[in-house]
């Protein structure tokens, strides 16, 4: 596939454009004829002309089905607003505690949709699973919109674990011109949807496909054989076939991808040579091979990938591998060297979750949720005669008072975001020094080019001769790193064991000003020097 010519947007070539625009309008169809059966569609795409078009095609299909509609959620979804809960408003007016339905009532005849979904806290994201596995009978479904502006940024792993249809807009140009949806063959495909059918030989090529695939989830198979069975139901055939099956797996296995099969690696680095992917036809001459009539053989499920990924645009599968990636890094645990942590805090960031506590000034008050708690103890306080002062005039009277008591109190909290220091901790003795200064200098200077925007803060500890030294404190500056490292002496005897309490000491000092520490070493471990600098291989180990 060619790339970068005129005209083009994002990197993408004119006709990379519209086989993404055919995907997408794809993807929307099934999801149109079927939402209750996929669970949902995740849309990674940054808010745009071309997101709105394809948000404007989705609500038209859904619209033609007569039966969906789309509600926007909150940003971060809590239980009352999706399980019901108290109305603080209603309660306050009403002078009784009200409680509001949530959306559950809505499940069945709207499609709700989770705007900037790569910003869902974990508890919230839970919440949306729960609610999707409790009313997945009643026909729920989600649109989850990835707005993420980095590769590693992506919605939590529970949550896209329950979305059937996986949709990448990055590179789409809105001059493309309206989606290309078929708004009479979703109609026609929604009515014949039931009486579509599938084998369980297809359910089991999809079951070796994503197996192949690396993909770990068992919900990935069933998404697919139901977003094979609309695909057919489109196509107004009456059982699926090879075509619906291949379209299944291009919008929900291969996007979940984690293992490349034709090089047995993880990653997208590891990517098949596109022209490899392409189905190859033997010469004239070549004698017929034998045909291999198991469809449950290890080859149904190579044929299934080399035809789906064929048919998916490059730069459209790299982006949804990086984002799967990223998701299933975010839920198995980070590391000192993955992305910044985020901890919770009192005064800036994303808002979290309010809290019980005392009004000492540390965090500020949640007026609200302080009156959500109040409201529904009200009628037992006043019959209790709590919070009333008789000398006092009201002109409202004492039956109007909110009363609030110390155990009420909520402090509002926020998510900041933790700024990482990485540390190298350098064996600048000895022959090899040079090498492994050179290595710890170009790894130093990368990690500073994206300092900036990742907030990271690099350090450099170099060990040599008679003890160590922090040849360079935690900076993000870029200029006067590379001045000081290009001044770093080398030689001398290996005091490793006052290289580690060095690094041990920034890394306490780092901590205590808020950052998350990480720890490089690069040395041969061969110690000869003592803390007191006096030589002793044995010593020296020990220590």
């Amino acid at each position: 596939m060619t790339t970068g010519s005129a005209g083009s947007a994002g990197g993408l070539s004119d006709q990379a454009l519209a086989d993404s625009w055919r995907l997408a309008a794809t993807a929307l169809s099934i999801f149109a004829v079927d939402p209750g059966g996929l669970g949902g569609l995740l849309l990674r795409a940054r808010a745009g002309a071309a997101r709105d078009l394809f948000l404007d095609a989705l609500a038209a299909a859904l619209r033609r089905m007569g039966r969906r509609r789309l509600h926007r959620l909150g940003g971060q979804p809590s239980a009352d607003a999706l399980f019901g809960g108290l109305d603080l408003g209603a309660s306050l007016r009403a002078g009784h505690p009200v409680r509001s339905a949530g959306v559950a009532p809505l499940i069945g005849e709207r499609v709700l949709v989770a705007p900037m979904a790569e910003r869902l806290e974990p508890g919230a994201a839970a919440l949306l699973a729960q609610a999707l596995d409790a009313w997945r009978a009643r026909g729920a479904a989600l649109l989850a919109l990835d707005e993420g502006a980095e590769p590693d940024e992506a919605p939590p792993e529970a949550l896209r674990d329950r979305l059937g249809l996986v949709v990448s807009l990055e590179g789409l140009s809105a001059r493309i011109g309206a989606v290309p949806i078929d708004l009479d063959a979703i109609d026609a495909g929604g009515e014949a949807l039931a009486g579509v059918s599938s084998s369980a030989d297809d359910l089991r090529d999809l079951v070796m496909t994503g197996a192949a695939l690396g993909v770990g989830s068992l919900r990935a198979p069933l998404f697919a054989l139901r977003a094979a069975r609309a695909h057919a139901a489109l196509a107004g055939r009456e059982a699926v076939g090879r075509d619906d099956l291949e379209s299944a797996v291009a919008l929900t296995l291969l996007p979940r991808r984690r293992i490349d099969p034709t090089l047995g690696a993880e990653g997208p680095e590891h990517a098949p040579d596109r022209a490899a992917l392409e189905p190859q036809v033997p010469p004239e001459d070549a004698e017929p091979a034998e045909e291999n009539t198991d469809p449950g053989a290890p080859g149904a499920a190579e044929s299934l990938i080399a035809s789906a990924a064929a048919s998916v645009p490059e730069g459209v599968l790299a982006a949804l591998e990086a984002a799967a990636r990223a998701a299933a890094r975010s839920s198995g645990g980070a590391g000192a060297f993955s992305t910044a942590r985020r901890r919770a805090g009192g005064r800036r960031g994303r808002p979290l979750p309010a809290r019980p506590g005392p009004l000492d000034g540390r965090a500020p008050l949640d007026l609200a949720a302080t009156l959500s708690a109040a409201a529904p103890w009200q009628t037992l306080r006043r019959q209790n005669g709590l919070g009333v002062n008789r000398n006092v005039g009201d002109d409202a009277g004492p039956g109007r008072r909110v009363i609030i008591l110390p155990s009420d109190i909520r402090l509002r909290r926020f998510a900041e975001r933790r700024e990482r220091a990485i540390f190298f901790v350098v064996d600048a003795s000895g022959s090899t020094a040079l090498a492994r200064l050179g290595e710890a200098k170009g790894a130093v200077e990368l990690l500073l080019a994206e300092a900036y925007a990742r907030r990271d803060h690099v350090g450099l500890i170099a060990f040599r001769g008679p003890g160590a030294e922090t040849v360079l404190p935690p900076t993000r500056a870029l200029a006067a790193a590379k001045r000081r490292l290009a001044a770093l002496p080398s030689g001398g005897g290996t005091p490793l064991a006052a290289g580690l309490r060095e690094a041990l000491a920034q890394v306490s000092s780092a901590r205590r000003r808020g950052l998350t520490p990480g720890l490089a070493v690069l040395t041969d471990g061969r110690a000869n020097l003592t803390l007191s600098g006096a030589p002793g291989r044995a010593e020296a180990a020990a220590e």
